[in-house]
C-alpha cells in the first residue's frame, strides 16, 4: 500500500512539472495507412504522443481514437500549418494544456466529436490564428479554461452542436471585431460554470448562435436546469424550408414546401398556419394555410420580385390554442441570373476520306425570369478560314463540318433578355485515327509497337527481326562523351 502511495505522489509530481517542461513536437504521418491514433508508426519517428508531447496533425485523413482509445498528451493542434482533422469515437483524449482548432495562420483544422471523452487541460479554441471547425454529435467535451471562437481578428471559427455535451469554465465569441465564430445548436449542450445569460444572450442576438440552422429556437437559462451554470439548449426542427432561404428562383415555381415536426406526444397532431407575401412585415402578408397539416401550398410568382414567408406551428399534444414554434422568415426572389452554358466536352477527331462532321452537344440552364433564351454559335479560331461550318448557329445542339487539320475553338452564347453567359468547346483535327489517339494524355503506345503507329503488325516484326542480336551497348568501360 505504501509503495502505491509512492508511485501515485511521483505521477502527480511529474504532471505538476509539463508546464516547465519543453513540449516534443510529434508529427501525425499515418504511414500504415490505417488512421489509427494508437498505432505507433503513424507518428514520425514511430513514437506514440506522450502527456509531455505536442501532437501536430496536419494530414487528411487525420487519426481516430476509437474505443480501445485511452489517450493522453500535453497539447493537440489540429490543422498547424495546412489542413488536418481529429476524430474522437469511443475513446477518450485528455490534454493537460490546450487544443487548438486551426492553430497556425494558413491552418484548417476540423475535430469530428462522434462519442467517447474529450478533457481539455486548460483551452479549447476552434480557430486560434487559421480557420477550425467543431463537428458534435455525441461524447462529452470537458474544458478546464475556456471554449473560445475564435480567438484572433484574423481567424474563423464554426461550432456544429448536433449532440453530445460541450462544459467550459467560461466562453469567449468574436473578441475581436473582424473575427468570424458561429455556433449552431441542435441536439447538443452547452453548459458554461456561473451566470453567463446576458453574455450567451448577446451573442445570440448579434446572430452568432442560432438552432437548426435557423429553424429552431434556443432555451438559455442559469441555475434550473444545472445547479450554479448557464446552460443552452436548442428545441424545434429542420423544416427544410423550399425554396431555400436567401435563394433565387424560377418564376415558374409554383409551391412552397417544408416539413412538419413530429408532434411532442404520440397522437398529437401538428398543424400550421404559412404567411407569405411581398411585405417584410411577416404578418401584413396573406394567410395562405390555415391550421392544416399540410406540408406544401400551391402559389403564384411573378419576375423580379422578392418574397417573404413563415410558419407558425401548433401542437395538438400541447395546446389547441398557441404555437409552439414560430418559424424565421424565410426569403426568396425571382430575380433574373444569367444563364449557365456548357458548351460541352473538348473533342479529339481525324479527317476520313474529306470532312469531317461531328456533333456539338451543349447543355444550358436558365431561370426563365424574362425570356426564353436564345443561343449562338461563333468560330473563335480555326486552322483556315472558312474549314469549320456550323449547321444552325442558333440551335443549342447541332453538327459542325471540319475539312482541315488543325485547332478550332467554338463559342456559345447564351441570351436570357438581360444577361449574356458563354462557355467554348475545342476541337482538335488529327490525319489519322493514331495521331488522334497519340494526342491524348493517357495514352501508353502499344508494347512492340516499333514503328510508332498505334498497331502490332509485320512491320514491327521486320523491324525486331532487322536488330535481332545486335548489340550498341558500350565496349569501354571508361567512355568520354565528346
Amino acid at each position: 500500500m505504501c509503495k502505491k502511495l509512492i508511485y501515485l505522489i511521483s505521477f502527480v509530481l511529474v504532471l505538476s512539472l509539463v508546464g516547465d517542461v519543453q513540449a516534443v513536437v510529434v508529427a501525425w504521418t499515418d504511414a500504415t495507412g490505417d488512421h489509427n491514433w494508437l498505432t505507433p508508426a503513424n507518428w514520425v519517428l514511430g513514437i506514440l504522443p506522450t502527456f509531455v508531447d505536442e501532437a501536430v496533425i496536419d494530414l487528411l485523413p487525420g487519426p481516430t481514437i476509437g474505443n480501445e482509445g485511452d489517450v493522453t498528451t500535453y497539447r493537440v493542434r489540429v490543422g498547424d500549418t495546412t489542413t488536418g482533422a481529429l476524430t474522437v469515437d469511443g475513446g477518450t483524449l485528455t490534454t493537460t494544456a490546450w487544443i487548438n482548432i486551426g492553430n497556425g495562420t494558413n491552418g484548417q483544422g476540423t475535430l469530428n466529436m462522434i462519442s467517447g471523452t474529450i478533457t481539455a487541460g486548460s483551452n479549447l479554441r476552434v480557430g486560434n490564428n487559421g480557420s477550425g471547425i467543431l463537428n458534435m454529435t455525441g461524447g462529452t467535451i470537458t474544458i478546464t479554461g475556456e471554449l473560445r471562437i475564435p480567438t484572433t481578428a484574423s481567424s474563423t471559427g464554426h461550432v456544429n452542436l448536433d449532440g453530445g455535451i460541450i462544459t467550459a469554465n467560461t466562453f469567449v465569441m468574436r473578441p475581436a471585431a473582424s473575427s468570424v465564430g458561429t455556433m449552431d445548436v441542435g441536439a447538443g449542450t452547452l453548459i458554461i460554470n456561473g451566470d453567463k445569460l446576458m453574455l450567451v444572450q448577446g451573442y445570440i442576438d448579434n446572430g452568432w448562435i442560432t438552432a437548426y440552422a435557423g429553424s429552431g429556437w434556443l432555451d438559455l437559462d442559469y441555475n434550473v436546469t444545472n445547479a450554479g451554470r448557464t446552460t443552452l439548449k436548442a428545441t424545434g426542427c429542420r423544416l427544410n424550408p423550399n425554396p431555400a432561404d436567401g435563394s433565387s428562383v424560377a418564376v415558374s415555381v409554383n409551391q412552397l414546401q417544408w416539413t412538419l415536426p413530429e408532434p411532442n406526444q404520440p397522437g398529437g397532431v401538428v398543424t400550421c398556419d404559412v404567411f407569405f407575401g411581398t411585405n417584410p412585415v411577416i404578418e401584413a402578408n396573406p394567410k395562405v394555410v390555415d391550421r392544416q397539416a399540410v406540408e406544401s401550398v400551391s402559389v403564384t410568382l411573378a419576375p423580379q420580385t422578392t418574397y417573404y414567408w413563415a410558419l407558425d406551428l401548433y401542437d395538438s399534444s400541447i395546446s389547441d390554442t398557441q404555437p409552439f414554434m414560430l418559424s424565421p422568415i424565410f426569403t426568396f426572389n425571382t430575380m433574373n441570373q444569367p444563364p449557365i452554358v456548357n458548351a460541352g466536352a473538348d473533342v479529339v477527331t481525324w479527317l476520313k476520306e474529306g470532312p469531317r462532321t461531328g456533333n456539338l452537344d451543349a447543355t444550358i440552364t436558365d431561370d426563365g425570369a424574362l425570356i426564353p433564351y436564345t443561343v449562338n454559335w461563333t468560330v473563335v479560331s480555326e486552322p483556315n478560314a472558312g474549314t469549320a461550318v456550323i449547321q444552325t448557329a442558333t440551335a443549342e445542339d447541332t453538327s459542325i463540318t471540319l475539312s482541315a487539320l488543325g485547332q478550332y475553338v467554338l463559342k456559345l452564347e447564351a441570351f436570357d433578355g438581360e444577361y449574356t453567359s458563354s462557355d467554348t468547346v475545342t476541337i482538335n483535327v488529327y490525319n489519322n485515327s493514331c495521331e488522334a489517339a497519340q494526342s491524348l494524355p493517357n495514352y501508353v503506345p502499344l508494347v512492340g509497337d516499333l514503328n510508332g503507329d498505334c498497331r502490332v503488325d509485320d512491320v514491327d516484326l521486320a523491324l525486331l527481326q532487322e536488330n535481332w542480336l545486335k548489340d550498341n551497348s558500350l565496349t569501354q568501360e571508361w567512355f568520354k562523351v565528346e
